[in-house]
């Protein structure tokens, strides 16, 4: 199934969704806003939270832990230099639509203290991703090519799994001064998804207690 075709897919389901909602046609109105629109602000968060704390979840905890285990430690790396900027965009992206529509559905000046913390770890989400795919991501892939280049020199870096890099490394103090700059830079990325992802954690729990089931 071609990307088109999964995409159309999506669409239609989301739309028998809609025409079977009890809400989507409502006649009575909130205030200004009509119970229609609030459906869909709605709907926009809970489809742009749910997307990205899954991508966090597996990106973070599940999906990166396995390709580690399995592929050449190159291979690996080059793999998420080009997944973690399309990782980060996603989850800012799904954030930002998020923010927009909790702060629309509970405005600033009538919303609780609990809402206004809510609103506050979805910026909070927000900003470290956005600070991860502009800052440190770059940063870091950077710094790993310049690596990757110097353990290709020493012959190593095709391992899967445990790394030879630290063997090395006690003999090439060019090597070793990389691995130190390396890891701060990758600290920094990882202190900042898990702040992004603990963010979601905290509204995921909100939202459990929003659940009527």
């Amino acid at each position: 199934m071609g990307w088109f075709s999964r995409f159309f897919a999506a669409v239609t389901f989301l739309a028998v969704g809609v025409v079977f909602s009890p809400e989507t046609f409502g006649s009575k109105s909130d205030g200004l806003r009509w119970p229609a629109i609030l459906t869909f602000v709605k709907l926009a968060h809970l489809l742009s939270f749910a997307t990205a704390w899954g991508s966090a979840l597996w990106v973070t905890f599940i999906g990166g832990i396995i390709m580690f285990k399995h592929l050449p430690r190159h291979q690996f790396g080059n793999l998420q230099s080009k997944m973690f900027p399309a990782y980060f965009t996603l989850v800012g992206v799904c954030c930002a639509i998020s923010v927009a529509a909790f702060a629309y559905s509970h405005p600033y000046k009538t919303a609780s203290a609990v809402e206004k913390y809510q609103l506050g770890f979805l910026l909070s989400a927000f900003a470290f991703s956005l600070t991860n795919l502009a800052v440190f991501t770059p940063m870091t892939i950077e710094m790993m090519k310049q690596r990757h280049k110097v353990e290709r020199e020493n012959k190593i870096g095709e391992e899967v799994g445990r790394s030879k890099n630290l063997e090395v490394a006690k003999k090439d103090p060019k090597l070793a001064a990389m691995n130190k700059k390396f890891g701060m830079i990758h600290g920094l990325s990882s202190l900042s998804n898990i702040i992004a992802f603990g963010s979601l954690a905290m509204h995921s729990w909100y939202f459990a207690g929003k659940i009527d089931l």
